[in-house]
Formats: C-alpha cells, sequence, structure tokens
C-alpha cells in the first residue's frame, strides 16, 4: 500500500527547475532512500512532501502529490495540519534550548490543552519510542543543549513523534555523527517503520543499501529510477544508475 504517490511533480527555484517531472510510489511502513550526487534535487523533493519549500520566495509547483487520496499541493490545504501529518528531521539536530521535557512536549502544548499527567505521559512515551527513556528519565529537566548529537538527533525524533505523524521525513540525518551513533540511529529507523513511513535522503549509498526497502536514484533533478533497493544495487535498469553506484561520477 502507498503513503504517498507523486504525479507529474515538478519545482522551481524562479527560472531554475529543481525537480522535473517526478513519478514515485512510497510504501506505507517502509523505508525508501533517496540517493544521488550533491545539487541533484533529492532535498528539494523531501521538503516538497511537507510543502517546507513554501516558505521559499520565488518558488512553485506542479503536478500532484497524493497522501491518503488528497493532493497536499492544493490551494486550500492546511499547512499546519500537513506538518503534523508529515513531519521533518533535519541533517543537523535543532533542540530547543529549553529542558529535555519542554522539548518533547513543545507540540502538544502549542496545539492542544493536554494536563500535566496526560504530558508527563506523552513524554514518557515519545522518549521510549527513541529509546531514550532509561538515558534520561532523571535528567528531563536538564537543557536539551547538554547532550550528546546522537542524543539531540533522537530528542528531535522523539518531538516529532509526539505530535503523532504518520510520515518522517529524515534529510541526511546522520551525516554529522560518528560511526557508532550513526549504528545506532540506524537501528532506531528500522523499529520507527513499523509504525511510520520514512523517507531519508541520504550522501551515503552504504547507509541507503543498509537500511532502506526502496531506493530512488536522482541526477539533475530527474529521478533516473526508481525500486526494490537491492534491485537498485545489484541490477539497475539505467546505465546512469550503474555509474554512480560503482562510483564512476558523484
Amino acid at each position: 500500500m502507498y503513503k504517498i504517490i507523486t504525479k507529474n511533480l515538478n519545482l522551481w527555484y524562479g527560472d531554475f527547475q529543481a525537480v522535473k517531472n517526478v513519478n514515485a510510489s512510497f510504501s506505507e511502513n517502509k523505508i525508501t532512500a533517496i540517493i544521488g550526487p550533491s545539487g541533484c534535487g533529492k532535498s528539494t523533493l523531501l521538503r516538497i512532501f511537507n510543502r517546507m519549500n513554501d516558505l521559499i520566495e520565488g518558488v512553485r509547483t506542479s503536478g500532484e502529490i497524493i497522501v491518503d487520496q488528497e493532493n497536499i499541493l492544493d490551494k486550500g490545504i492546511d499547512l499546519v495540519d500537513l506538518r503534523k501529518k508529515i513531519g521533518m528531521v533535519f541533517q543537523r539536530p535543532n533542540p530547543f534550548p529549553l529542558s529535555i521535557y519542554e522539548n518533547v512536549v513543545f507540540g502538544q502544548r502549542v496545539h492542544n490543552s493536554l494536563r500535566k499527567p496526560e504530558l508527563d505521559s506523552l513524554a514518557e512515551n515519545s522518549l521510549r519510542s527513541v529509546l531514550l527513556w532509561d538515558e534520561l528519565k532523571d535528567k528531563l529537566h536538564k537543557s536539551a543543549l547538554s547532550l550528546s548529537l546522537e542524543q539531540k538527533q533522537r530528542l528531535c525524533i522523539a518531538r516529532l513523534v509526539a505530535v503523532k505523524p504518520e510520515v518522517l521525513l529524515m534529510d541526511e540525518p546522520c551525516s554529522t555523527l560518528d560511526p557508532q551513533a550513526t549504528q545506532r540511529i540506524e537501528e532506531l529507523m528500522r523499529e520507527l517503520k513499523n509504525n511510520y513511513t520514512i523517507i531519508i535522503v541520504t550522501h551515503s549509498m552504504q547507509q541507503a543499501a543498509r537500511i532502506s526497502d526502496d531506493t530512488g536514484f536522482m541526477l539533475l533533478g530527474e529521478l533516473i529510477e526508481f525500486g526494490k533497493t537491492d534491485n537498485i544495487f545489484t541490477n539497475p535498469l539505467d546505465k546512469r544508475t550503474e555509474d554512480y553506484i560503482t562510483g564512476r561520477y558523484g
């Protein structure tokens, strides 16, 4: 079953076309990796899915992005609701300069009037979902800025999980982490896909091969090839995909 379907999707920054006629279907409760050389449009594609590009002056899009039978590019879409449903984790962890507890419950404080017992339960469940509860349960009122890089990234994922999204977009979430921390975040992603649809942009083909179910290869704004990760890496259909994967360019 597909969670997100794109149809003839295009995006321009002014006169420059960054995404060209992308057609793809992203499976529910799977990890899809988007790979390609720098500047190929992969992060731009990711940000279209929760309309983050709308914040940039001069951006325009065409085509469709169907999420649960609704085109999220329609003008009447509530962007606040969309960004709760489709949340994003950025390349560099960006916790708020607040306590660990307040970081996790921040979104629910803004959107709902929950009582303290409900917020406490939310904080615990969200931190458990990212395997941080045992580490941090006695430090909830310490500053989130005091955490390690890996813990900050997990906390940002917990903050996202707390508003109950359905899709997690991850833009190179391990690029600032050491190999051991990267391994732990990858293990977390495998756990999270049981409950969420995950789309990850990664510069690491090894990471895409390790953790994703499906992979898309982008080049110069085009989605050159999209399919099962095993097939993309062992039997690509397009020579450009093969050249990139074997290191001939990029």
